[in-house]
Formats: structure tokens, sequence, C-alpha cells
């Protein structure tokens, strides 16, 4: 039953009809500076970037339920993942934690896993964890925050270099209005950010990386409309983390 499980959910990764922003990039945005977003990671299918993540304990990483593959690892403590680099930093995947209500494909909601690492990773002044929203306030709506990734920066480039934009948090009401444009109901526990109207956001390959706002990640990249980043009209959907603070934190104590 379980490797039925994980046949359905790969199938399901390779064909999501209104795409995710697996191995998307960031739009209009700007290369990190240096020193700076030392909790992304890269999480990797043999030696490929597939999705960002983000390191919130010296043994767990973050991100989207759909970035699920098997033979997982996870590049951390670099801002440039160039493959031919020796010097990085990669840590194999222990262990994955897919929420049990994320039925295959994003738009269904819980998109979220956890990603354990058989030990723990040396934090340093490259390598550290951000702290997740734990209350269950929603994010106000023009809220500014940002979203990082290796994703395309446009529909079709990519690139080696962490890059970063900035992105306002839309109101859900209106966020849900758009989306319903388009013959798709949102799940619940997501916020929207980036997009709609501005020429900024997430794109394939920014799946799982964290939205971060004032220091705080508050949400997980989820999925845009057709994979076009040139840019849509709908807002950009992320899971809600405070929505799931309580099923993360039992998962890391009973895995511990």
């Amino acid at each position: 039953m379980k490797a039925l499980h994980i046949l359905l959910l790969a199938a399901a990764f390779i064909s999501l009809t209104f795409n995710a922003t697996h191995g998307e990039e960031i739009i209009n945005g700007k290369k990190a500076k240096k020193n700076s977003f030392q909790y992304m990671a890269s999480v990797q299918s043999k030696g490929k970037h597939i999705c960002g993540g983000f390191l919130i304990s010296p043994s767990y990483v973050l991100t989207a339920a759909h970035c699920f593959q098997s033979n997982l690892s996870v590049v951390l403590g670099t801002q440039n993942i160039d493959a031919k680099r020796n010097e990085l930093r990669r840590y194999a995947v222990k262990s994955m934690h897919i929420h049990p209500s994320y039925k295959e494909n994003p738009r269904y909601g819980s998109d979220i896993m956890l990603l354990k690492f058989s030990g723990k990773v040396n934090l340093n002044k490259d390598l550290k964890v951000i702290k997740i929203s734990s209350n269950h306030k929603r994010v106000k709506p023009n809220t500014k925050c940002q979203v990082a990734g290796w994703g395309k920066t446009e529909t079709q480039k990519t690139v080696n270099d962490l890059m970063v934009t900035d992105v306002s948090t839309i109101d859900i009401t209106v966020c849900k209005k758009q989306w319903n444009k388009e013959n798709v109901e949102l799940p619940a526990k997501i916020l929207c950010a980036g997009g709609y109207g501005t020429k900024s956001g997430a794109c394939q390959g920014d799946s799982g990386g964290p939205l971060v706002c004032s220091g705080l990640a508050v949400g997980i990249v989820s999925f845009n409309l057709h994979d076009n980043c040139s840019y849509p009209n709908v807002p950009n959907v992320y899971t809600e983390i405070s929505a799931y603070a309580d099923w993360i934190n039992k998962v890391i104590k009973r895995d511990a």
C-alpha cells in the first residue's frame, strides 16, 4: 500500500494540471546579498535542483509536498549551487514526512513536507535556521515580504545563484476571486503574494522555498498558473505555515 502511495505521488508530481512552481526561479529579482538567506536549501534529485526549501532546525528542512521524489538530497550553506563546485555541502535525506492531508496535487492543499537528515548539521556563519510562524494569526494584506530561490528568472532561463525579490501579500478574498476566474477553487490554509498585476514573484524551481516577512518564514511556495512566469494575472499561492505548526512540532518530537 505504501509503495502504491509513493507511485501515485510520483505520477501526480509529473502530471500536475496547472503547474506548481516546481524548480522555479525568481522573476524580476536580484542576486541575494552575501551572508543573507543562510537558511536556504536546494532540494535535489540526482544532483540537480528541483525545489527550494529552508532549514528550520539542525535536522530538518521544510519544503513543499509536491517536491517529493525518491533519493532526495539537500545542498545547504551556499548561494551558488553550480554542480561543478567541489565545496558544495550535500546532505542525504533520511526520511520524508508528507502531511497526511496532502492529496497528490498542490491545488488540494496541505502542500507541505519535512525532510530529515541522518544527523544534525553544524550551524555556522554560512548556515543558519529560520524561525517559522507558530501562531494562527493570518499575515495582513499588503505586508512586504521576500521570496528567494534558484528557479527560473524568466519562463525559460535558470540560474545557479540564489535570487530574491520583494512581494506583498494579497487579501485572501481578492486572491480567491482572481483564481475563481480561472475556474480554480483554492484550498484552505494558504497565503497569496506576488504576481497579480506585478512583475515579481516565484516561478518554476522556487517551489518549497519560504515566503519571509520580517525575518519569519510564514509561507511555502506552492503553485502559480500554467507555468506562466511572464507574469500571471493571478497571485502566487503559498502554504500557510502557521496552520501546520502543530503538525510540524509533532513530527519533530515524534521523530526525535
